[in-house]
């Protein structure tokens, strides 16, 4: 049994990268621990070293168990190739540096993941690397800020914390008229909502950490890239030595065959979350790009085909930060941490004004970036509901 990965992405999602009858009728890839890996002949020692990245030689160059997971990751994107690395960092850093040399200028969106802007200030910097950030809603006026050494330009829709939409497609075609790469983290959307090969991206940056895994207790990145950048992006990880390890493989090959379902289950919930917030006397805003009263919302309809469970919310100005702990030390469902994309709801402060520099955050009330999970969407409305509550009451003192 096997399945040409061809299909609809959901399809894909469940039979890419999988072929049982090759492992004795097995339903999912098995998981190979491997460091060394032996050649039966000197023939077999001698091809195994040829500069490609076919069969197998060394565990670092990937097992049966990575490339099953990369295949069926390369399936639902409809890309070239993908390669597995140990964090969603890590693969923004190797994306990015496949593409540079000393010398170099790159364009980044200024509502980018804070460790994507860190490493592009404090590494890029220092090895010669110049880094303009841009107003996420430049769209073709891009074009305005290349100069003659811009070689790449870093984008992420909706973009963190804030969720601007920017216009990919125009970024695109206008950085592809210089010759320059367009790198997208898509984390957000994944390959299920938004098609950033067809939009013009080359090199699409996700965390598997979140969506893809599912379920809070995987670390791994994956840089999937159309033909032109496939074999730079996987030599690059691997003169870095960055790899994943088999076990993270597996539990993010099994999270990622109910990535449709769970998904569209945090797409209803936080539509259903972000909506009930619209109502709330003490939020301002909400940022959520599905909402009909977002300002990004006719790109999102355009060019994306669902959203996540991710989104934020402004209070109103004023509230205390006795106030804003009373609201989130009590909720019983809404977890406090970093990251996203896993069966729980979560939520946090956030605070874009202290890095903006191509644009300003001028909103006076707290920002709350919320994660809606698989919960029962009348219990998460109840238990946010009775934290706004706490919020108004401890104001009112």
């Amino acid at each position: 049994m096997s399945v040409k990965p061809n299909k609809k992405p959901k399809t894909n999602l469940v039979h890419a990268g999988r072929y049982p009858h090759d492992n004795h009728g097995v339903v999912n890839p098995p998981v190979y621990h491997a460091s060394t890996i032996l050649q039966p002949s000197l023939d077999a020692f001698e091809a195994a070293r040829k500069p490609d990245w076919t069969g197998y030689r060394y565990g670092r160059r990937g097992t049966p168990t990575t490339r099953s997971f990369e295949e069926a990751v390369a399936a639902i994107y409809g890309a070239d190739g993908c390669v597995a690395v140990s964090s969603g960092l890590a693969a923004v850093t190797n994306g990015i540096l496949a593409c540079v040399k000393p010398g170099d200028h790159i364009l980044m969106t200024d509502n980018v993941y804070g460790p994507a802007r860190n490493f592009a200030n404090g590494f890029l910097d220092k090895f010669g690397i110049e880094t303009t950030f841009f107003d996420p809603l430049i769209g073709s006026d891009i074009k305005t800020l290349f100069n003659d050494n811009t070689v790449a330009v870093y984008t992420e829709a909706p973009g963190s914390q804030t969720f601007e939409v920017s216009d990919i497609p125009a970024i695109a075609d206008a950085a592809h008229e210089i010759g320059a790469v367009v790198l997208m983290d898509n984390t957000w959307a994944s390959a299920l909502y938004f098609d950033a090969f067809n939009k013009g991206v080359d090199i699409v940056i996700e965390a598997v950490t979140k969506y893809i895994c599912g379920h809070s207790d995987v670390m791994m990145g994956v840089i999937v890239a159309n033909q032109d950048w496939s074999d730079a992006t996987r030599e690059m990880a691997q003169m870095h030595g960055n790899v994943s390890g088999p076990d993270d493989l597996y539990l993010a090959q099994r999270g990622l065959r109910t990535m449709a379902v769970r998904m569209e289950q945090n797409q209803e919930n936080g539509i259903k979350l972000a909506t009930w917030l619209e109502g709330r006397p003490e939020v301002k805003r909400v940022l959520h790009p599905a909402l009909k009263s977002d300002p990004g919302y006719h790109i999102w309809k355009r060019d994306f085909k669902g959203a996540s469970g991710l989104f934020s919310f402004v209070l109103n100005d004023g509230y205390s930060r006795s106030a804003l702990a009373a609201m989130l030390d009590g909720l019983e469902l809404y977890g406090m941490g970093a990251s996203w994309g896993g069966f729980e709801s979560l939520i946090i402060p956030a605070g874009p004004q202290d890095y903006r520099t191509a644009t300003s955050w001028d909103e006076k009330g707290q920002l709350l970036r919320v994660h809606a999970g698989l919960e029962d969407i009348d219990d998460l409305i109840t238990d946010l509901g009775a934290g706004l509550d706490r919020l108004t009451a401890i104001a009112s003192i």
